[in-house]
């Protein structure tokens, strides 16, 4: 028989998955493949698990939230483990399977992983960690990690957008130089994100014209703070009409590659995950790093 590493988060989301779990398992066995379990506990365990475990498997398969990913892909990465990944997003927002049009449904991102195809997308190196789709700081991004989980649970996408709004009489910018191949960039920023998706933390969302998950590069935005309203006005309009090469608040590239110095004692986001911050940092694109089981037609 196949084998496959199956590691669930059971505190994932609103834990609906659980209920779930062996019909789960009775699709995987029905297609032949003889399923390992693991449960997680807390942070980190998906990635030890999959470290100590994925060798000799012929999938390894996750149930959680971006970050439970996030941790299955570190683990097969540090491994050196080239070994296609299952995804069933049951997480509080799922910004990663959203961009890739994952079913929500659990059992339907079952059958999907056992009907689909391998298709191999980028990843981010972040110092020494992986992400899977943004890094992010500055303002929303402590909500990422900072939300409790049972608010997380009842609220999904809200839970995010209360927590920003709580702090935006807190609002700080952060000082920040980042160098990519073909240009220099530095400002005192409110938000910044050096992502690889469409869907940003259930806030943001880029254009999907100008988002390619397999083409070596990420797409980095940054937003200056606003001098008045008037100027908070235009860059919401922007970001919402997606247009961000004409408001004077965004900066929008394209870059395989950046270099950023910032505050040694700034917090990052990667994944919706905490990050120690460093005062240089160099963030990767690896291009077509991973192999992640989709639809035969996406």
């Amino acid at each position: 028989m196949k084998q496959m590493l199956f590691v669930m988060n059971p505190y994932a989301g609103t834990r609906r998955a659980n209920r779930y779990l062996p019909d789960i398992i009775t699709i995987f066995n029905k297609a032949g493949y003889k399923v390992h379990i693991f449960m997680t506990q807390g942070p980190g365990d998906c990635r030890k698990i999959v470290e100590e475990n994925a060798a000799g498997m012929d999938l390894v398969v996750c149930a959680g939230g971006d970050g439970t990913l996030n941790e299955a892909i570190n683990g097969l990465m540090h491994q050196q483990l080239d070994i296609s990944i299952g995804y069933i997003p049951c997480g509080s927002t799922n910004d990663f399977a959203s961009a890739l049009k994952l079913p929500t449904n659990v059992l339907e991102a079952a059958r999907c992983i056992v009907g689909g195809k391998p298709k191999r997308y980028d990843i981010g190196l972040f110092h020494n960690r992986y992400f899977s789709y943004v890094a992010s700081f500055g303002a929303f991004t402590r909500a990422s990690y900072a939300t409790p989980q049972n608010i997380k649970n009842a609220l999904g996408h809200t839970a995010y957008i209360l927590s920003g709004i709580q702090e935006l009489s807190q609002l700080r910018t952060e000082h920040i130089r980042i160098e990519t191949d073909n240009q220099v960039i530095e400002g005192d920023y409110l938000f910044g994100a050096i992502s690889n998706s469409i869907s940003l933390g259930g806030i943001i969302t880029l254009d999907p014209k100008q988002v390619d998950m397999t083409d070596g590069k990420f797409e980095l935005l940054l937003v200056r703070a606003p001098k008045d309203l008037s100027e908070l006005s235009q860059c919401i309009v922007a970001l919402q009409k997606q247009n961000y090469h004409d408001c004077a608040m965004l900066t929008f590239i394209s870059t395989p590659q950046l270099r950023v110095t910032a505050p040694a004692d700034m917090c990052w986001s990667l994944d919706g995950e905490q990050e120690n911050g460093r005062r240089e940092i160099l963030v990767s694109n690896q291009h077509l790093a991973i192999s992640l089981i989709q639809k035969e037609k996406v």
